[in-house]
């Protein structure tokens, strides 16, 4: 089994490294191994990891976002209402079949899917990146959602321009 997630590895990185999307190794002692990636390629990318948890027939591709405090702060604005937009991300979260985690507490949730893997065959380059785009088109419309419940709300510091805001093509909320 050793040599095939040696395989397994390697594959992966080596997808990664033909897009041009690798940023890294993540190292931890519960993971027989883990990169970090963005996604898609280019300045507008998200930063998303893959990993596969010791003793486990799977990797798991993972996409976290912290809410930027201009958001928490529109969030807050909303009161009673804040809620409804923790209820509504899970519920599509759950359409979409997709694992998560949301902690409503710190203002933060992660997106992720697993893929199990077949001892007798490695995973195709075409499947692992239509895994990556579900992640991060969930986390796309994930930041949908928050954005229209902080529409009108959402005070930017000043150094930011509209222009800026308008032109941006990526997903962030790091703005």
């Amino acid at each position: 089994m050793a040599v095939k997630e040696s395989k397994l590895k390697h594959n992966i990185r080596e997808f990664l490294l033909d897009e041009g999307i690798l940023r890294g190794n993540i190292k931890d002692n519960k993971l027989d191994f883990g990169f970090q990636f963005t996604f898609p390629p280019g300045p507008g990318g998200q930063n998303m990891a893959v990993f596969k948890p010791k003793g486990k027939d799977l990797i798991i591709i993972s996409l976290g976002t912290q809410i930027s405090p201009p958001h928490v702060e529109a969030l807050n604005a909303l009161g009673d209402k804040q809620m409804n937009f923790f209820i509504d991300l899970r519920k599509f979260l759950l359409l979409r079949n997709m694992l998560f985690r949301i902690d409503i507490k710190n203002y933060r949730y992660e997106i992720s899917e697993q893929i199990f893997i077949d001892e007798e065959k490695l995973i195709s380059k075409n499947r692992f990146f239509k895994y990556i785009r579900k992640v991060f088109s969930s986390a796309a419309y994930a930041n949908m959602i928050l954005s229209e419940y902080c529409e009108g709300r959402v005070k930017f510091s000043p150094d930011k321009k509209a222009k800026d805001l308008s032109s941006s093509t990526d997903f962030s909320l790091y703005l």
